[in-house]
């Protein structure tokens, strides 16, 4: 086994990734308070080809040091839009046919795992604070909540691996459909 270099991997360059067609994924970042998870998740979407990425309230948005840091020039290649509060981006989604879930444990959430999604399904998917997650009222617009199984004793996740981890099972199930 050897590792591959660079020019074996054929990455994109940033007009080929802005031309690809798209993964319809939207990610909702409401109230992220680091700048670094905000960085991560772009570089965790141009990974999966996300649509884009919705940034929402206080959540930093590009141009930013720190974003910059993590993304590694994904902020560059992964649309983002800004909204005050996430009702606006919801309204939006819904306009354009995205069905809205949040990324939250909740009484009769979807475990993760379990979940068979249409590949052709457009999914959006609201990822909260790190201290307090996603806001009820948020949740309360929702079409439901997903939740990543968790066995050990601590039962929340960073923001950044949590948005891994769900992009990972979304595009997984499109990947092997296709």
């Amino acid at each position: 086994m050897r590792k591959l270099s660079m020019a074996e991997l054929g990455r994109k360059s940033v007009e080929e990734f802005k031309a690809s067609e798209k993964t319809p994924i939207i990610l909702l970042l409401e109230n992220i308070r680091s700048a670094y998870n905000v960085g991560s998740v772009f570089r965790t979407s141009d990974a999966f080809l996300v649509q884009a990425i919705y940034i929402i309230g206080y959540s930093a948005k590009p141009p930013h040091k720190e974003i910059k840091k993590t993304a590694l020039g994904a902020e560059e290649t992964v649309e983002w839009k800004y909204f005050k509060t996430t009702a606006e981006a919801i309204v939006e989604l819904r306009e354009t046919g995205f069905n809205v879930y949040a990324a939250e444990q909740a009484e009769g959430s979807y475990k993760l795992n379990a979940i068979g999604f249409d590949p052709e399904e457009k999914i959006a998917v609201v990822f909260g604070n790190e201290v307090t997650g996603v806001e009820q009222t948020t949740i309360a617009l929702c079409d439901g909540c997903l939740e990543i199984p968790q066995l050990g004793m601590k039962h929340s996740l960073n923001i950044a691996t949590a948005a891994g981890v769900v992009l990972w099972e979304l595009v997984r199930s499109r990947i092997n459909a296709s």
